[in-house]
């Protein structure tokens, strides 16, 4: 496997970042998923227009122009998928305040950041579980309150994530002071009640997810009800549908939720009809 560190492409084996580094000590830091399918980056724009929406939240300037990203990526990609293998990817992409003596204070001169990428190869849901939906329990959404930033600093989605793991589900469905819905622990979700696509709106509360655009830009593109506004635990428990997205697992639908069945128990007509367009829409795009 090969990654791109600080301007240099090498093996994974060979990488070495300072114990000194802030994202280490501190998390300070950023980072971006970017999906890649046929050796082609998907969004590629939107995803680097999300990671200067961090950068900028963290007052971190941006090492590279659009133009460099592209070339740096593209790189990685093609370096990883040598002899025909590993032509879908995800992109790991990581950017920290770089190496400076521990001090909360921003390093004064600003020093170099680290950067960091990383490919992996990309699989998608397999049709099994598209056939049977995952299961998903409500937590209570303890994280800070600049859930837009998609900062390296985790730990209270990993928490999250694995209190999931242990009830025996695939995501844990994040509920804002008993009242209303944010996202998944590392996830966008859609409610669906009588027909219509419910979305919570992105703010400070919540990552403003790529693949979100595309499911709402799929519905109005096709007729599809929707609205974005701000939904309710009770709309979550009682919802007809549940949907997950997100740039590595794409549309999934939620058939269990807190041990109970969501609508019947099987994935539903506005999941029947969103997969399809998303993955025509992933198609078309790839061809451009």
């Amino acid at each position: 496997m090969t990654i791109y560190l600080n301007g240099a492409f090498m093996p994974i084996e060979e990488a070495r970042i300072s114990v000194l580094d802030r994202g280490f000590i501190f998390g300070d830091g950023v980072y971006e998923v970017i999906p890649v399918y046929s050796r082609r980056p998907f969004r590629l724009a939107e995803h680097l227009q999300r990671l200067q929406h961090s950068l900028d939240g963290i007052k971190l300037k941006n090492p590279h122009s659009e133009r460099e990203w592209t070339a740096i990526l593209s790189e990685l990609i093609e370096r990883n998928a040598q002899d025909g293998r590993n032509q879908d990817q995800y992109l790991y992409l990581h950017i920290t305040r770089g190496v400076a003596k521990r001090d909360h204070a921003f390093p004064n001169p600003p020093v170099p950041p680290t950067v960091f990428l990383l490919s992996n190869p990309l699989t998608t849901p397999p049709p099994e579980l598209l056939q049977s939906g995952i299961a998903c329990i409500t937590v209570a959404d303890n994280r800070w309150l600049r859930c837009d930033i998609k900062a390296i600093a985790l730990l209270p989605n990993v928490l999250l994530r694995q209190a999931a793991v242990e009830a025996g589900c695939a995501e844990a469905i994040l509920i804002r002071d008993d009242a209303f819905l944010t996202e998944g622990a590392a996830s966008n979700i859609f409610v669906v009640k009588n027909g219509k696509l419910l979305a919570p709106p992105k703010d400070n509360l919540m990552l403003p997810g790529i693949t979100y655009d595309v499911i709402l830009e799929l519905a109005a593109a096709n007729g599809i009800p929707y609205e974005v506004r701000r939904v309710t635990k009770a709309e979550v428990l009682g919802a007809d549908e549940l949907l997950l997205t997100s740039s590595t697992k794409e549309v999934l639908p939620i058939t269990q939720l807190d041990g109970k069945p969501v609508g019947n128990g099987k994935p539903g007509a506005m999941f029947a009809k969103l997969h399809p367009l998303y993955q025509t829409f992933k198609r078309e795009v790839m061809r451009k």
